[in-house]
């Protein structure tokens, strides 16, 4: 599912500090990443189900491999995780409202630490 108009769509940050931030909200970064391009994700386990909630970034300027890059984010998701399939973002996936409340708040902290680093 895409969490549309969370306001970080087209919010750009400096790669360190992105990295620090979504760090402090459990969203990690790990190997996800090429020169270009940042994945973040967040793992929920609810009983036997497994989601995550990802937050894509690419490159604006500078180079993600020498951490130092302007990273502009994208439009955040939610996935459920099928073993051994991976992870499906679809619009016919069933999202607890709970998960999907916690996750649109991780998203307003994302988009409040963001823009105040901005500022």
């Amino acid at each position: 599912m895409k969490f549309e108009n969370t306001g970080i769509e087209n919010l750009t940050a400096d790669l360190t500090r992105l990295d620090e931030i979504m760090e402090d909200l459990g969203l990690v970064r790990a190997g996800q990443w090429d020169y270009e391009r940042v994945t973040y994700d967040r793992k929920f386990e609810l009983q036997k189900d497994v989601y995550y909630l990802r937050v894509q970034g690419y490159a604006v300027e500078g180079d993600v491999g020498a951490h130092h890059a302007a990273i502009k984010l994208m439009t955040p998701l939610l996935g459920k995780h099928y073993y051994p399939h991976g992870v499906e973002y679809g619009e016919g996936e069933d999202f607890p409202k709970s998960l999907v409340d916690q996750c649109t708040k991780i998203l307003a902290e994302v988009k409040a630490k963001v823009e105040a680093v901005n500022a």
